[in-house]
């Protein structure tokens, strides 16, 4: 991905009309490495804008993009500038498929005192009986943020959606949720000042 952010201004330029000749496996990788700078960024900021702002979801599909074109390298190469819509067309599709994904198996919420404890180590039983007193002390908003993003591990687009607020809130109420979190546990003696 540093690589996209680096080769932003290489990432608008037009496709090359020559087709990649690709006969090897570091053919495969140089093919997927121009892949990367000339589609990559414009790859990211189209699946971003389908993911309703989930840059992190949009860095996966590409990811996922690049990673299918390599498996078909020998017959994308001789695409040339054809590749674009390809690129673009397994993009759209891999977000559909994480939209479909996500209306079958929706977001749960559980409350705080339901979250698993079941590891095998009693340190970590122990561990989680603390957090879980120190969640106990926080608001239901803190609560419901922190078990959103750090427990369910949703993005901020998702959390907000979830919940129905803006991102900038969500990153708002996580921030001041960790900090009540901290107090919490270092009120127990966790953390030391």
């Amino acid at each position: 991905m540093n690589r996209i952010m680096e080769a932003g201004t290489t990432a608008l330029a037009p496709a090359r009309a020559h087709a990649w000749p690709v006969a090897s496996e570091t053919d495969c990788d140089a093919f997927v490495r121009d892949i990367y700078d000339q589609y990559g960024l414009l790859i990211v900021r189209y699946a971003t804008r389908l993911l309703d702002g989930d840059w992190h979801k949009a860095e996966d599909v590409l990811q996922e993009t690049a990673a299918r074109a390599w498996k078909h390298a020998q017959f994308l190469g001789a695409r040339g500038e054809h590749i674009r819509p390809w690129l673009f067309t397994v993009a759209r599709n891999l977000v559909i498929d994480h939209h479909r994904a996500r209306r079958i198996r929706p977001l749960e919420l559980m409350p705080a005192e339901d979250l698993d404890t079941s590891w095998d180590s009693t340190e970590s039983t122990i561990t989680s009986h603390v957090v879980l007193k120190a969640l106990r002390e926080l608001n239901e908003q803190q609560r419901t943020v922190i078990r959103l993003m750090y427990h369910l591990e949703c993005s901020v687009a998702q959390t907000a959606e979830h919940l129905g607020i803006p991102p900038g809130t969500v990153k708002s109420r996580a921030f001041y949720a960790v900090r009540a979190l901290r107090k919490a546990l270092r009120k127990q003696g966790v953390f030391g000042e």
